[in-house]
C-alpha cells in the first residue's frame, strides 16, 4: 500500500524520467551498433525489421515463397544490409507479407521509421484511451521498457498489441469491428490463441463473425497476391519452427515459461510441459471470466483477463513482446477506476505498486537473463493474470 501510494504521488515524474533514460539508452544502443564507440562487429548485426524488409522485397519480386527459404532470404538481407550480416529468419504467415511488401517499396530506413512510428503511435493512442486518457497515462505507457526494446529491434510488437487494444476496446459498442481487429492477429497467430475461447465463452457471436471474416479475408487476399505455393512454403517452415525457437534465438530473450525453464537448465521437453500447464490455467481463467453473466463482471475486467492470459499462454514470447503487457495494465487501470470505492483509497494504490513491480521486472528481463541466467521477465504475465482475476472477484 505504501509503495503504491508513493508511486501514484510521483507517477508523472517517474514516467518522464524513465522515458528520458530509456530514450538515451536507445540512442546509445543505435550509435554503438553503428561503430560509434567500438569497431563494427563481425559479422555485422542488424534489426529484426531486416527480416520483414527482405521478405517484402521477395514478395514484390514475385518470389514470396522464397521468404521461407533460408538461403534465398539471407541473400536478400545481405544485399540490403551488408555481406555476412547476422541472419534474421522470417517466421510469419503470408498474411504479414501484406504489410511487408508495401514497406519494401520504400528505402530501408524510411520503411523502418514509417512502420515503427505508425504502429507505435497507434498502440499508444489506443492503450492510453483504454487507461482513461491523459498525459500521465500516455507517459506511463511510453515508459514501459518493452517499448524501447521493440523500437531498437525493429519489431512488430506495436502492431500486435495495437490490434489487441483496438479489438478489445471496440468489442462492446462495435463487436463486428472489434472482432475484425482481433481476427487480424492471424499475422502472428500465437498472440491470439485465447481470443476464440473468450468470444465463444462470452457468446459474442457478432465478434466471432467479425474475427472469422477478417482472418478469412486476409488469408484469401494473401493467397490471391502471393499464391498457394507461398502458404505451402510457410507450412513447411512451420514444421521446423520448434527447432528455430529452441536453438536459433538466445534464451536470454525469452519471457515465456518454456524458455525460462530451458535457461534454468531444464530440458526442452519439461519446459514445454510447464508452458502447457500455464497455458491451460490461462485458458481456464478466460473461460471463467468470459462465461459469467455480464452483470457480474465488468467489460474492463474481462478484457484485462483476456489480454493477460493471452500473454501467459504464448508458447513463444520475447522481452520486446511485453508491449502487450501495457494493454493488460491499461485494462486493469480502467477496471480499478470503474470499481473504485467512494473514498478513493485502496485498490488503485495497491494496483500501482504491483504495476510498478511489473515495470521493474520487464526492465530487468533481458539484463538479468543474459548476465545471471535469471528469467525474471517470465513473472510479468502471471502477475497481471492474478491481478486481473482478482479485479473480477473484488467487483462482485
Amino acid at each position: 500500500m505504501m509503495l503504491g501510494s508513493r508511486v501514484i504521488a510521483h507517477l508523472p515524474k517517474i514516467a518522464r524520467l524513465a522515458v528520458l533514460i530509456q530514450a538515451c539508452g536507445l540512442i546509445f544502443f543505435i550509435a554503438g551498433s553503428h561503430g560509434a564507440f567500438v569497431p563494427m562487429p563481425d559479422p555485422p548485426t542488424t534489426t529484426d525489421f531486416a527480416s520483414f524488409y527482405a521478405a517484402g522485397l521477395l514478395a514484390d519480386l514475385g518470389r514470396a515463397g522464397d521468404a521461407y527459404d533460408p538461403a534465398a532470404h539471407r541473400r536478400i538481407e545481405e544485399a540490403v544490409i551488408a555481406p555476412g550480416v547476422e541472419e534474421k529468419r522470417f517466421l510469419y504467415p503470408p498474411v504479414f507479407l501484406l504489410v511487408c511488401a508495401p514497406l519494401a517499396k520504400l528505402p530501408y530506413l524510411a520503411g523502418f521509421v514509417l512502420f515503427e512510428a505508425v504502429t507505435a503511435m497507434g498502440w499508444l493512442l489506443l492503450t492510453t484511451r483504454i487507461a482513461g486518457g491523459g498525459a500521465t497515462a500516455a507517459g506511463c505507457l511510453a515508459a514501459i521498457p518493452a517499448v524501447w526494446w521493440a523500437l531498437g529491434w525493429g519489431q512488430n510488437s506495436f502492431l500486435s498489441a495495437g490490434l489487441m487494444a483496438g479489438g478489445t476496446l471496440l468489442l462492446q459498442r462495435r463487436p463486428v469491428a472489434g472482432g475484425a481487429l482481433l481476427g487480424a492477429l492471424c499475422f502472428k497467430p500465437h498472440f491470439g490463441l485465447l481470443v476464440p475461447v473468450a468470444l465463444l465463452a462470452g457468446r459474442r457471436w457478432r465478434a466471432v463473425l467479425g474475427a472469422a471474416l477478417s482472418a478469412a479475408m486476409l488469408t484469401a487476399v494473401s493467397v490471391a497476391l502471393f499464391g498457394v505455393a507461398t502458404w505451402r512454403a510457410f507450412f513447411g517452415m512451420a514444421i521446423q519452427a520448434r527447432q528455430t525457437v529452441e536453438t536459433g534465438i538466445t534464451l536470454a530473450g525469452h519471457v515465456d515459461l518454456a524458455g525460462a525453464a530451458r535457461l534454468a537448465g531444464v530440458s526442452a521437453s519439461y519446459g514445454w510441459l510447464f508452458q502447457a500447464g500455464l497455458s491451460a490455467v490461462a485458458a481456464c481463467c478466460v473461460l471463467w471470466a468470459w462465461s459469467r453473466r455480464p452483470e457480474r463482471v465488468s467489460p474492463a475486467a474481462a478484457n484485462a483477463v483476456l489480454v493477460a492470459a493471452a500473454i501467459a499462454a504464448m508458447p513463444f514470447l520475447l522481452f520486446y513482446d511485453l508491449v502487450m503487457a501495457g494493454v493488460a495494465a491499461a485494462w486493469l487501470v480502467r477496471a480499478a477506476r470503474d470499481a473504485r470505492p467512494p473514498s478513493g483509497h485502496g485498490q488503485p494504490a495497491s494496483l500501482a505498486g504491483w504495476l510498478a513491480c511489473c515495470m521493474l521486472l520487464s526492465l530487468m528481463a533481458f539484463p538479468a537473463a543474459a548476465g545471471f541466467r535469471l528469467a525474471v521477465g517470465v513473472a510479468v504475465a502471471p502477475i497481471l493474470l492474478v491481478l486481473s482475476v482478482r479485479s473480477i472477484g473484488r467487483a462482485q
